[in-house]
């Protein structure tokens, strides 16, 4: 529709003599006759008319679908004016006419070679609109042309007609060498031409990310930035969103381009302002911080940003969204201009909202008087809604700037003073915030808090005074009285309101246990028996049973010291703000949600990431998952979803583990205490006041499923009770050897029945007479780190990480990042249920609180004594790491060459007795590809991993190597390895008693040799 207004636009400067309103009211009956006589007139007047009406119709939703051959007759004209009106309606009925639209096939060829570049350029475009798939090959020629044409107003359209193309047909633009072409257009000497091939191109890559159509080196960008001064507004938003995907080499070449972007920040247009933004934003974080030039950029960049904001409201809001993520990023750029952000009288809520909301973020000591007093003002405000964001903004500048703290709690008290409703309310609950965040400063003002009590009719607000009574009952005298007061009503408060009423009484019974006694058994009579919410009958229950069991427990657990609050509780995560950044000026930037997060489908959904100055202190593997070789050639990490861990983290156990490596675990020792909660839901808990109850004993059976290895030796010591699982977990058996598997994965690793008349492959029988020298190991391989868990996953801790065998001792070794805001500690790991037993040997070692953005390695040795469970594939782990924001689930694979031991090597008698009783149906053959290494390089490598050499022989050019390895469970591997010379291609035979694991071995054979 809006393809037809532009043409009907166009059309006005041909300047009929009367207006085209007449063509939109008609009072005739079949009509469509008459319009198709008038169509086949011979006079030109009469048809250009006819098809004016046409058009009208088709512009009000009338079906003129039946005049395709009349008017498609009428395109052999030389009438600029009636041929768009023509190309228009084509372009409207093609696809529902498909026959009959291949008859203007040959007008279009004819029209790309008429000598009017308006002619050829509106035929190009005409031809990218019309999509239907029989029409699309006739038109490649005629496009290729049109790509090479000499005027570039052809060239910019035809650009943009590969596109669209590519939309309809991606393989035939291929298959034609359209993007070819395209690319050479971002040399062409027409600042339009390239502006739009990067359109074109951008567009491609969005809807094929791994293409990388948009190779862009220095010489092209240098291009770019030239073509950048010269066309026109819309085509420098193109180019400055391609440079934005750009790394640069170096601070240098960082430098130069931003020099030559940053006068795009005085055009007039805020689309072009914001995408130079974007790449300045973008272009910092290559310059080094003590850099003359990066403090001029920073005084560049607060003009544009300011000026954005004397727009209408409505960019008004667009702009301080983006300044929103800005000042998050880099709050130096704007931190002198705190007065433009203050809100005008007749500012729409939803600009005086996000106003509001950057002025927090700005508020430091030097500026807070000034911003106290705009709040304070606001505060006296009519509009309700903004009336509370400035009363709530008065509590967080208190958060936020300690010296400012007093002033903002006799602000808050001058308002409460006031006595309208709905500021005293909000006055109450950021006091309570403050409260956390100063504790035992500010609590001379409960009094006054106290004396609104009967005002408050909001759950929140009821909740905060509550929580304030609750938490200071000590300093109350009627603290029983003022919460009885609230009891009342109970069941027609809110949850909210509900929950922080139990609470708060519990508090005041460990405070005044003689004087609350009836009241606390009121409350817990309520909450339990008389309450329909499960969350506050359970909250009751356990109350209930801390209470009656041990009080002195309750009061550690009930009055235990508070974490103090965030100071800015709203930030975005470190690694979202990063992908946000580099969508300023679009819809992500304005949602302040990802593309990936509205936009269906994989079209336009690409992460980006700022890039990372060399030498900044985090290495381009944390940055770039791809940075890892052979990260992509297989995915080291499914990640399983929450419900596949849950059934086994039923059986968490936080214990930590014994020091003696691959010891079976025995009963604890007794603790004493009593399991409250009466089976388990303290396994879950991890709550050190529930100690390991004496009655339910485990046995040295139970499986231990996860098991936490915790960092830190004055962790507490947790001994929760363990569940014995169902028969839904036990899913693969164990793979240790239970009696009741005597075959297949399970079995030990002693002599099977089989056949004895088996066919042996390979001549064995004169395997003793064979020469096998072994020459030295050349050490065991390592696989590269790869992300296991992603900042976005992990609450800004990220991991990557892999396993290695070092002196017969099995390393977990991995890189810890913190990208998050906060200090992480208290760090300990977990390992479910898995296919060998894998368990962490000792306690993951961290050795400092890991600060924002550093990155430490740490390695984890590992031992194969843990509860075994078959897993798919074979070699999954899943893991569980915990610290002081969360817990976190991911899943790695491991080499199965970790498992191989140093005693693995078979006596050749031995072997040759081994491999005639393994079955022939347990032989796996397989094929390794692309390997170049001679027959004793290949022993070599593969000894250094324990694959040993047994004997090796030579028949016919072919060298065939007979190799032995055992797992770390018993479980032998014997192998056939055959080297043709001057092949590439080489063949592996593996036989075992538990073929389960044979395509493990093999991956671990061709990883070994191909690295």
């Amino acid at each position: 529709m809006q393809e037809w207004a532009n043409q009907l636009c166009e059309n006005r400067q041909f300047g009929s003599k009367m207006t085209d309103s007449k063509y939109f009211t008609t009072t005739k009956k079949g009509e469509i006759f008459e319009l198709k006589a008038e169509l086949n007139s011979d006079k030109k007047e009469k048809k250009k008319e006819a098809v004016k009406k046409v058009i009208a119709s088709m512009t009000v939703g009338k079906d003129v679908s039946a005049l395709f051959p009349d008017v498609v007759n009428c395109m052999q004209t030389d009438n600029l004016e009636l041929k768009k009106l023509v190309y228009l309606y084509l372009m409207n009925y093609a696809k529902s006419q498909p026959d009959m639209a291949i008859m203007a096939v040959n007008t279009f060829v004819k029209d790309c070679e008429d000598p009017n570049p308006l002619i050829r350029a509106l035929a190009v475009r005409t031809m990218g609109c019309i999509r239907v798939d029989k029409i699309t090959e006739y038109l490649c020629e005629p496009l290729r042309k049109c790509l090479k044409d000499e005027d570039p107003y052809v060239r910019k359209t035809a650009a943009v007609c590969v596109a669209k193309l590519h939309d309809i047909n991606a393989q035939l633009v291929e298959d034609q060498g359209f993007l070819d072409t395209l690319k050479d257009l971002i040399s062409d000497s027409n600042p339009m031409v390239v502006a739009n091939a990067v359109a074109a191109l951008s567009e491609i890559a969005e809807s094929h990310p791994n293409s990388n159509l948009l190779d862009l080196n220095p010489q092209s960008i240098n291009k770019l930035l030239t073509a950048l001064n010269e066309c026109t507004e819309w085509g420098q938003i193109f180019i400055l969103d391609c440079l934005a995907n750009y790394t640069p080499r170096d601070d240098r070449e960082s430098q130069s381009i931003c020099e030559r972007v940053t006068p795009r920040l005085s055009h007039a247009n805020s689309a072009v302002v914001l995408s130079a933004v974007k790449v300045l934003m973008k272009f910092m974080e290559m310059l080094p911080k003590d850099l003359d030039y990066y403090g001029t950029l920073l005084k560049k960049l607060a003009p544009p940003l300011v000026t954005l904001l004397s727009a209408e409201p409505e960019l008004q809001y667009v702009a301080l969204r983006n300044i929103n993520l800005i000042v998050q990023k880099r709050p130096e750029i704007l931190k002198h201009e705190m007065k433009v952000f203050f809100v005008k009288y007749n500012d729409p809520i939803y600009v005086k909202l996000e106003k509001l909301d950057i002025m927090i973020r700005l508020a430091s000591q030097a500026n807070i008087a000034q911003v106290l007093a705009e709040l304070k003002e606001y505060a006296t405000e009519v509009d309700v809604d903004f009336v509370r964001k400035a009363v709530r903004a008065i509590g967080r500048c208190a958060i936020k700037v300690e010296q400012s703290a007093e002033r903002c709690v006799s602000t808050l008290l001058d308002l409460i003073q006031t006595k309208v409703n709905y500021v005293v309310q909000e006055a109450i609950v950021v006091i309570k915030d403050i409260f956390r965040k100063y504790p035992n400063k500010y609590e001379s003002v409960i009094a006054t808090l106290c004396e609104n009590l009967d005002s408050l009719d909001e759950p929140e607000a009821r909740a905060a005074m509550i929580w304030i009574v609750g938490e200071y009952a000590e300093r109350i005298d009627n603290a029983d009285e003022l919460l009885e007061s609230f009891l009342e009503g109970f069941h027609d408060e809110s949850t909210q309101v509900q929950l922080q009423l139990l609470t708060a009484i519990v508090k005041l019974f460990l405070k005044k246990p003689t004087e609350t006694q009836e009241l606390v058994q009121q409350v817990l009579s309520l909450a339990t028996q008389d309450s329909d919410n499960p969350d506050l009958r359970d909250r009751g229950y356990i109350y209930w049973r801390l209470l009656s069991t041990d009080p002195v427990a309750a009061k550690e657990v009930v009055l235990a010291e508070k974490p103090l609050i965030s100071e800015e509780t709203d930030l975005i995560e470190p690694t979202l703000l990063e992908e946000l950044i580099c969508h300023i000026g679009t819809l992500a930037s304005v949602y302040h949600k990802p593309p990936s997060a509205f936009v269906e489908g994989s079209r336009g959904v690409q992460h980006k990431r700022i890039p990372i100055r060399s030498g900044s202190g985090e290495s381009s593997e944390s940055q770039d998952t791809g940075g890892a070789p052979g990260a992509t050639e297989a995915p080291a990490a499914v990640i399983p979803s929450q419900g596949d861990l849950l059934g086994d983290l039923l059986n968490l156990d936080l214990t930590p583990p014994t020091s003696t490596a691959g010891a079976p675990p025995g009963p604890p020792m007794p603790m004493g205490g009593m399991d409250l909660l009466g089976g388990g839901l303290d396994s879950l808990m991890g709550d050190e006041s529930e100690p390991y109850s004496p009655q339910m004993p485990r046995g040295a059976d139970t499986p231990q499923s996860l098991r936490f290895s915790h960092s830190s030796p004055s962790s507490p010591d947790y001994s929760p009770t363990e569940l014995t699982p169902g028969p839904a977990l036990q899913l693969g058996g164990d793979i240790g050897g239970s009696p009741a598997m005597d075959s297949g994965f399970g079995a030990p690793a002693a002599v099977m029945p089989s056949s004895l008349n088996a066919p042996v492959g390979g001549g064995l029988g004169d395997l003793f007479d064979l020469g096998g020298g072994v020459g030295m190991p050349m050490g065991t391989f390592v696989p590269p780190k790869t992300l296991w868990l992603p900042a976005m996953k992990g609450k800004g801790l990220e991991i990557m990480g892999t396993f290695a065998r070092r002196a017969g001792v099995i390393q977990m070794e991995m890189t810890l990042t913190n990208k998050a805001m906060s200090v992480m500690t208290d760090f300990a790991i977990q390992f479910n249920r898995n296919s060998f037993g894998l368990a962490p040997a000792g306690p993951l070692q961290v050795p400092t609180p890991l600060s924002p953005n550093q990155t430490i390695d740490v390695s984890l040795p590992l031992n194969t004594g843990g509860p075994v469970m078959k897993m798919e594939p074979l070699n999954n782990l899943q893991v569980a790491v915990k610290n002081n924001i969360d817990v976190f689930y991911f899943s790695c694979q491991y080499p199965i060459s970790m498992l191989f031991v140093e005693d693995g090597k078979m006596d050749r008698q031995v072997f040759l007795a081994t491999w005639k009783d393994i079955p022939n149906e347990n032989e796996a053959q397989f094929q390794i590809n692309d390997c170049h290494l001679n027959s004793d390089a290949a022993s070599n490598k593969l000894q250094g991993s324990n694959v040993f050499t047994i004997a090796k022989r030579t028949v016919e050019g072919q060298d065939m190597l007979y190799q032995s390895m055992k797992l770390t469970n018993g479980i032998c591997v014997l192998t056939e390895l055959r080297v043709q010379t001057g092949s590439p291609t080489y063949t592996v035979s593996l036989k075992c008693r538990a073929p389960e694991v044979s395509q493990c071995v093999f991956q671990c054979y061709e990883a070994a040799l191909k690295n």
